[in-house]
């Protein structure tokens, strides 16, 4: 069984903004799936059980992802981790695969990687970075502009697709024939 995870925040000021897309993959493909909801307080987060997988919406914040992470995987014995999440390092609409790495300051993934280390598979949707770079913070917290949120539901898709081919094949193979460098979009 494979553990999907798409990192967010809970509460609805933040889900329509960039830091949530990870949510919003996830939303995605449990509307494609049969789901049983298998959430426990004791996961600290939504979990939802299908044929192919567990989802999982972390609500610890971004900050302390890696707990809810770390409960699931260890509650279901997990094979394989991917986790989807915003990525400022690359341009609006991109979508990029990893295995490994490092968290480039993104607290979410320094949560992960401190709970499970840094081995899962990593699906990530680049935002772009705001011109200060001491607007990071409210960048990440922000909705999407007018522009973005025409094609967000197209790269959510396209997301999720990659995330059910990883499912069933071979990731690298995903990253080949998936990868999004920059979208026509923004």
């Amino acid at each position: 069984m494979k553990l999907v995870v798409g990192l967010g925040n809970p509460g609805p000021e933040y889900a329509s903004t960039r830091h949530n897309i990870g949510f919003m993959v996830i939303d995605e493909l449990l509307s494609r799936y049969s789901v049983q909801d298998v959430s426990k307080n004791s996961f600290k987060g939504n979990a939802y059980k299908s044929d192919a997988a567990i989802f999982l919406k972390p609500l610890t914040y971004m900050n302390l992802s890696g707990q809810s992470i770390l409960k699931v995987k260890n509650f279901y014995k997990t094979s394989q981790t991917i986790v989807i999440h915003d990525d400022l390092d690359l341009p609006f609409g991109s979508l990029r695969f990893k295995l490994g790495g490092g968290h480039g300051g993104h607290n979410g993934l320094r949560s992960a990687d401190s709970a499970i280390t840094k081995e899962y598979i990593r699906v990530r949707m680049g935002i772009g970075r705001p011109q200060n770079k001491g607007e990071v913070s409210s960048f990440v917290l922000s909705s999407f502009s007018k522009d973005e949120e025409a094609c967000l539901d197209e790269w959510i898709d396209k997301a999720a697709d990659a995330v059910e081919e990883i499912l069933v094949g071979d990731w690298e193979k995903v990253a080949s024939t998936h990868s999004i460098k920059k979208s026509n979009c923004a």
